[in-house]
């Protein structure tokens, strides 16, 4: 007979007798004539077979295994807490976006001019949820229609979890403060166009600043500055996603342009030091 204890070096001597065994009884099996007594010899190798399969592993019984230590990036951490959040009509999540658009305002005022829609957009007030939609919509399909006219755009946004609301709303909030800080005033709608007239002040540079809070993940803020379609498609994306549900989808907007003053005028040198941010088309 094969000496299987000189063949499996590194067994221990109990795991080398339970393959000696099941060899055996195999043998015995193979050589008995008696049909009970190969039934017998059948189960016994079953067991014997399942003892020293255990015992060539290594396996200990039905104990669980110890559990493993595993790494995993960033990404995957972001890509798995994104994954545990609610659907809504626009995705999961809140996102808080700001789109700029410089642009020439050739006419202070007119129906035409950007300044005057502007104005008539802000104007047209409320504080509901429908008339801050409202009001993104019109001034990002405003910008759409002067495409002709950008010299210059930007985007930039971040995505928060349905946990994390209040550090969308503080995010929003820190940049409202910091367009806001830019400006040496506050400009009512309508304060200085009492003795305007088409001649009001001459032809000037518009840096228009969209901001946005709005829930999901599926408005597109990347790519404006870059191409004049990219600047487009993320207009687009925010006029048409703000009006989802009916507004119900928006938490936060505000709308800031400058110049205000009717007689002021911006220069591509105020763009570039007071929003660096801006590339130029």
């Amino acid at each position: 007979m094969l000496d299987l204890k000189n063949h499996l070096p590194g067994r221990s001597k109990v795991q080398n007798h339970y393959l000696v065994m099941c060899v055996s009884a195999l043998f015995a099996m193979r050589s008995s004539r008696s049909r009970s007594n190969r039934r017998f010899l059948q189960a016994s190798i079953f067991w014997i077979s399942l003892m020293a399969f255990m015992a060539v592993t290594g396996t200990q019984g039905f104990t669980p295994s110890k559990p493993r230590t595993t790494q995993s990036s960033t990404t995957a951490l972001s890509f798995f807490g994104k994954a545990f959040e609610a659907d809504g009509p626009l995705g999961k999540g809140i996102t808080v976006g700001k789109v700029q658009v410089a642009l020439n305002a050739p006419t202070r005022t007119g129906s035409t001019s950007i300044l005057t829609q502007l104005e008539k957009a802000a104007s047209s007030g409320g504080n509901s949820n429908r008339a801050l939609a409202k009001l993104a919509n019109t001034i990002c399909l405003s910008l759409l229609r002067k495409s002709e006219y950008w010299t210059g755009a930007c985007s930039t946004s971040k995505w928060y979890g349905e946990r994390d609301a209040g550090k969308a709303e503080s995010l929003f909030n820190d940049w409202s403060n910091r367009e806001a800080a830019k400006f040496e005033k506050e400009y009512i709608p309508g304060s200085s166009s009492s003795d305007g007239g088409e001649a009001s002040g001459p032809s000037t540079l518009v840096v228009v600043s969209v901001l946005v809070e709005i829930q999901g993940d599926q408005t597109n803020f990347d790519g404006a500055g870059y191409s004049l379609g990219g600047t487009k498609d993320v207009l687009s994306s925010v006029a048409s996603n703000c009006m989802v549900e009916g507004g119900d989808c928006i938490n936060a907007v505000e709308v800031f342009w400058t110049p205000g003053d009717r007689k002021e005028v911006l220069t591509s040198r105020d763009i570039v030091l007071d929003f660096p941010e801006v590339i130029d088309l």
